[in-house]
């Protein structure tokens, strides 16, 4: 006896009722107002360098309008005018134990529908030159991005303290014991692995003043992974924790939300994605931030970015050479050359390569247009290098 549907109908009941589960949410409303003006910032943010006018910034209420969202403040897109912006804040390379090239991730978040995306390598920096350049073709921005290794209790450091996880794999695939960073990682390396050891991480605190010192946002990885968080949480908070992960991609943690909300933390999240394949893994872009989430953490974010590019425009009026030059053109969407004729001075360049990151209210800025005036003398030509601004 049945219900008379058919078999394929009821596997389609069945996937229906996990995406829902797994997407935080059951039934789907328009957004408040609250929500409609978060939209709205967020999506201006991921589109600062396209050409902005009062007509675009209604059309974008109307976009927003025609979207809905479900309990937990999830968009979901409706139609064409449709515009789901994705946020993937937790993703890694093979630059360190990730699966795919920087390059291979950037494309694979642009056909998930990926629009900022964060690289997350551990205790590495050196996949985001990559990441910044394969995102140029699909008009990705890319927030770059570091997961610190850390321990909480305080150390005695001494001698032979031995070096950290990726210099240790490094070492590992030089002497022949693994093929790749990938192998070190999967058979050594991993936390509690035969070749683990916390030796050689700084103090969490420690970390987090190093990031705050030098523009970034802190954010408390994996607090699911902690005994008692409670404790950890409160004193990461006096050392200036920005936030910690809460949403996964089955659905938000509420334990870490109510976490979040007791200290006053921003709430973010990703999938972790590493590329290995297989159906334990999240999806790259697979987390749902919900619009409040996201405009949240970028009216905290954007002013400690605005500053920290400031301090590297300085740099540069103080002394022009080509490291200092190539701070500022890593930020622009176009491709920097060396040769061709060269702009006319520093300001030029800043108005070329900023609008990625600074809106126009905070180009105007007293202190970036004072920056300006000191550039207006500086030539980017220095050294014999000239560059040219590449034009679509």
């Amino acid at each position: 006896m049945g219900d008379g549907s058919s078999p394929n109908s009821k596997d389609k009941k069945k996937k229906k009722k996990k995406r829902n589960h797994r997407g935080g949410g059951g039934s789907k409303k328009k957004m408040t107002h609250e929500q409609l003006l978060a939209f709205k910032s967020v999506t201006e943010w991921v589109h600062l360098d396209q050409p902005s006018s009062s007509s675009s910034s209604s059309s974008s209420l109307t976009c927003a309008a025609s979207c809905l969202v479900d309990d937990f403040g999830v968009q979901k897109g409706v139609g064409r005018g449709g515009e789901k912006v994705v946020f993937e804040l937790h993703s890694h390379s093979k630059f360190s134990d990730g699966f795919l090239s920087p390059s291979k991730l950037v494309e694979r978040a642009h056909i998930n529908g990926v629009k900022v995306l964060a690289l997350t390598d551990h205790d590495t920096m050196s996949g985001i030159p990559e990441a910044v350049e394969a995102a140029r073709k699909y008009g990705i921005k890319i927030i770059p991005g570091v997961e610190i290794s850390t321990i909480f209790s305080p150390r005695i450091a001494g001698k032979g303290v031995a070096p950290g996880r990726l210099h240790v794999a490094r070492a590992m695939v030089e002497a022949g014991y693994v093929e790749n960073l990938k192998q070190a990682f999967a058979r050594y390396l991993f936390d509690g692995g035969p070749a683990y050891s916390t030796g050689s991480e700084p103090l969490a605190e420690e970390a987090i003043k190093m990031i705050c010192n030098t523009g970034g946002v802190s954010v408390l990885a994996h607090p699911w992974a902690l005994k008692n968080p409670v404790p950890i949480v409160r004193r990461l908070k006096e050392a200036g924790l920005h936030g910690i992960e809460v949403y996964r991609s089955d659905g938000r943690l509420a334990a870490y939300s109510d976490l979040a909300d007791a200290y006053g933390l921003l709430k973010t999240g990703g999938s972790d994605y590493h590329g290995r394949g297989g159906h334990n893994e999240s999806e790259l872009g697979s987390v749902n931030l919900p619009v409040l989430v996201l405009h949240d953490l970028l009216k905290v974010a954007r002013p400690i970015w605005c500053d920290a590019i400031k301090e590297i425009l300085e740099c540069y009026a103080e002394e022009p050479s080509d490291s200092n030059l190539a701070s500022i053109t890593r930020f622009g969407r176009t491709r920097v050359f060396k040769g061709g004729s060269p702009l006319s001075c520093g300001q030029d360049l800043i108005d070329h390569c900023l609008p990625l990151w600074l809106s126009t209210e905070e180009m105007e800025d007293a202190e970036v247009e004072a920056i300006k005036l000191k550039l207006s003398n500086v030539s980017v030509s220095q050294g014999g290098i000239q560059v040219l601004i590449e034009t679509k």
